[in-house]
């Protein structure tokens, strides 16, 4: 919410090189049976699981999951392709108000559970079983989708 506020007040996001998801040639080949909608939907939920490690170094921020769908050149990418599926990329510049297509929010009635899943995120990727059953329970919850145009009414 946070970054949603910035996004507002500058009309850009991220002044530094931003971590991103996107269908990179690794997730393609490690998904190859996925159509580019899957591909796009296991970005956007990686993404989403992004949210809850970036909530979890803010404590003062909501506990809501935000995800930016932006449309960017493929120049102001850089692929970090760590390993087979990866979908981090990292943004070389700013991302304009203009690139963004659509903006993904939790909605606020489920607060808990992302505050649950944010306290645990880093043990879940650890291999915590329980922990994963926590974060799990959050990515249950679909995001809710706004336009561009709705951005004032989110922050």
């Amino acid at each position: 919410m946070p970054m949603l506020a910035a996004l507002r007040a500058s009309g850009s996001l991220g002044e530094g090189a931003l971590t991103a998801h996107a269908v990179t040639p690794s997730l393609r080949e490690w998904y190859a049976e996925g159509d580019e909608e899957e591909l796009e939907y296991v970005a956007f939920t990686r993404a989403a699981q992004g949210a809850l490690q970036l909530l979890r170094h803010d404590p003062a921020a909501p506990r809501r999951r935000v995800v930016i769908s932006a449309d960017v050149a493929s120049g102001s990418v850089k692929r970090e392709e760590v390993e087979l599926g990866s979908s981090t990329v990292r943004l070389l510049g700013p991302v304009a108000l203009g690139d963004v297509a659509a903006i993904h929010v939790d909605s606020g009635d489920v607060s808990d559970e992302i505050a649950a899943a944010v306290d645990v995120i880093e043990e879940a990727l650890a291999g915590d079983p329980d922990a994963q059953f926590t974060v799990d329970g959050a990515e249950d919850h679909e995001l809710e989708w706004f336009a561009v145009s709705e951005l004032d009414q989110l922050t």
